[in-house]
């Protein structure tokens, strides 16, 4: 997306077949294994590549799980490694991601690396007959993830995007109030995203920030949207678009609005969803009742 450009989609493809997840809470806290793994062995051996800002939240989850063994970290940088092994003296380390992925011992690759390499490390990961777990944002494209998908589906093994917010307890909360019809008819959602920074090159606002929101409404809310709008630009050279909003039509009536900033000048985590019968607002950084219930509707 282009400075100040704005696009609009309407009735975009049906959605691709899910395909089996890793199931966690927090960054990665419980790894289900597929068939060919339990054939093998009672522990899954894994194997992370990435150990800068996400990686080190893997490894050490990874390494406090009963059914996991902490098998690889790989980094092309080698300080990085030298903390990595600082950390966790029980795991190896290597350079090497390639002979990481064809190792026969590692059933399972965590990515934790930029955006750019996501596709062609996940899909030599598949291809090696490894299970794969993918930092955020899932591929620069759509039709890089719908190839991933693809081949895991090929291959039966698991494909996951660690989407964390669907395993937290306020929005686990909010898609039973939903499902439920607490909230009467669900009217809008309505989503503030914004900080200052950090200011990236390899990915835009939208797919830093927004993505966590689209996560949310395709789990709490169970559909599709019909249109999208979005708008975007940038305001900080040399990088894309760093502001940006989002508008989802649902064939229901119900419309989703999502706020993504990185030019603010605080940090603002805040949900709002509106009903005929209660409302709800979930605030993020709030160190108690971050999720807060209404007995107002529209």
């Amino acid at each position: 997306m282009s400075a100040n450009k704005e696009t609009n989609a309407v009735k975009p493809r049906k959605a691709p077949k899910k395909v089996k997840v890793i199931a966690e809470s927090g960054p990665a806290v419980e790894v289900l294994a597929g068939p060919k793994v339990a054939a093998k062995r009672d522990v899954i051996n894994i194997g992370v590549i990435g150990y800068g800002y996400w990686g080190p939240n893997l490894v050490r989850n990874f390494s406090e799980l009963s059914e996991a063994k902490m098998h690889t970290v790989a980094d092309l940088n080698p300080k990085a490694l030298e903390l990595a092994a600082k950390r966790h003296p029980a795991t190896k380390t290597t350079t090497d991601i390639q002979a990481m992925i064809r190792d026969p011992e590692i059933d399972a690759i965590a990515i934790a690396t930029p955006v750019s390499t996501h596709f062609s490390l996940a899909m030599a990961a598949l291809k090696a007959g490894k299970h794969v777990w993918l930092e955020k944002p899932m591929t620069e494209t759509s039709m890089q993830a719908r190839a991933l998908i693809e081949e895991a589906n090929k291959r039966n093994l698991t494909l996951h995007v660690d989407h964390t917010f669907v395993y937290t307890g306020p929005v686990r909360r909010m898609r039973d109030m939903v499902q439920n019809g607490d909230l009467g008819k669900v009217l809008y959602y309505d989503s503030t995203r914004i900080n200052l920074g950090l200011f990236q090159r390899d990915v835009n606002v939208i797919a830093d920030l927004a993505v966590h929101d689209f996560s949310i409404l395709d789990y709490v809310f169970d559909q599709h949207p019909v249109a999208v709008s979005a708008s975007g630009i940038n305001h900080y050279p040399g990088t894309p678009e760093n502001l940006a909003f989002i508008t989802l039509f649902y064939e229901t009536g119900f419309i989703a609005h999502v706020n993504v900033s990185w030019l603010a000048p605080v940090k603002v985590r805040t949900i709002l969803i509106g009903g005929t019968d209660k409302m709800i607002t979930f605030d993020e950084l709030q160190p108690s009742e971050k999720l807060k219930i209404y007995d107002k509707g529209v």
